[in-house]
């Protein structure tokens, strides 16, 4: 496993962004536990968003 990631470093670093950036999103729409630690203001902008 770790020789097929060494082959192909940006390709997995490439999937695992797309992984955090997803997760981010869902975080956001969801109200999970990194949106319920930001400030309220920026709760209202975001929820305005999405």
């Amino acid at each position: 496993m770790l020789n097929l990631i060494a082959k192909n470093k940006k390709v997995f670093l490439f999937i695992i962004l797309i992984i955090f950036i997803i997760a981010g999103i869902l975080d956001i729409k969801y109200e999970g536990l990194i949106y319920q630690l930001l400030p309220n203001s920026i709760q209202s902008q975001l929820t305005d968003i999405f």
